[in-house]
């Protein structure tokens, strides 16, 4: 993984956070980009995961 980037977003009462993920494929080589809004408990196992 070589970048990461988390941004807060509100939506009425619910808080919610979009996190960015760079992710090499194995196959080609090239990097590709994974997006996910989720509660902000859930964005360090996001990233961690591969």
């Amino acid at each position: 993984m070589a970048k990461k980037s988390v941004a807060s977003l509100q939506t009425g009462s619910k808080r919610l956070t979009k996190a960015i993920k760079m992710v090499k494929s194995p196959k080609s080589g090239a990097y590709t980009f994974v997006e996910a809004i989720m509660d902000p408990d859930n964005v360090k196992d996001f990233l961690s995961k591969k």
